[in-house]
């Protein structure tokens, strides 16, 4: 059983008169350990892919099963916990909560899922240091840089132990050094067998990916790559100098 299939996704959008396919027809199969990169410009249905995959929204027709489960007739609140509780989040923007310290941003989704404190105290403290952040957990949002605030949203991604970890243009608002090393800390997640599916439209995250797909108009017009076995977790902070990278993967079949 495939972790994700979609089968024949469509997402129309009615504008007055007209009917918009967002997503024309997508089907796509994603197994447990891929690392994947959805790629293709803006308007290329990626965006609407991605929250479909991550249930934050339905396709208007087709099929979308997540571990089996048909998720296109859960209701809000059902999408509500399987998102909680299998799908970690990573935005370009880090969506922390300015209010709270890095402990409490990260402990925020295990609060959700009901659990208790002891719980939380160890496994927050835990994802922090495999982040590297141990040193910053009572800092807020505003205290830290834009590469720490992005491990932050990393370890909160983490922190239910997550079936996918969904990044939406993971290193969009980073400089490209610390883009770099928040891409080397992906790397050593696919590395530890993490799922992992990265939205973008930059070529040189995406070619951190084992399997590329690109998208135009609403429809895969390339796929590139397969999916290698998982390799064994590495030592050290994710990130770290023991974290190689995988090779870059080429965008079209003969380049």
């Amino acid at each position: 059983m495939s972790l994700i299939e979609a089968r024949s996704l469509y997402k129309t959008y009615e504008l007055g008169a007209h009917k918009l396919n967002a997503l024309d027809g997508v089907s796509l199969t994603i197994e447990q350990g891929e690392y994947i990169a959805i790629m293709g410009p803006s308007g290329s249905g990626k965006s609407t892919l991605m929250h479909i995959i991550g249930c934050l929204d339905t396709p208007t027709s087709g099929q979308y099963l997540f571990k089996g489960r048909d998720i296109t007739s859960l209701s809000d609140l059902e999408l509500a916990r399987l998102r909680n509780a299998e799908i970690g989040f990573v935005f370009q923007s880090f969506n922390l909560l300015a209010r709270l310290s890095t402990f409490r941003n990260v402990e925020m989704p295990m609060m959700y899922a009901g659990r208790n404190r002891s719980e939380r105290e160890h496994k927050v403290s835990a994802a922090l240091e495999r982040v590297g952040l141990s040193g910053r957990r009572n800092n807020r949002p505003n205290e830290l840089s834009g590469g720490e605030m992005q491990r932050v949203a990393i370890a909160r991604a983490l922190i239910n132990e997550p079936a996918i970890i969904l990044a939406d243009e993971p290193t969009g608002n980073l400089d490209s050094r610390t883009g770099v090393e928040i891409m080397k800390l992906f790397d050593d997640l696919a590395q530890q067998g993490n799922t992992l599916i990265l939205v973008t439209h930059d070529a040189g995250v995406a070619r951190h990916a084992r399997r590329i797909v690109h998208m135009a108009d609403g429809r895969i017009d390339l796929t590139v790559g397969a999916n290698p076995a998982p390799a064994e977790s590495l030592a050290g902070p994710l990130g770290s100098a023991q974290s190689p990278s995988p090779a870059p993967r080429p965008l079209t079949p003969d380049s």
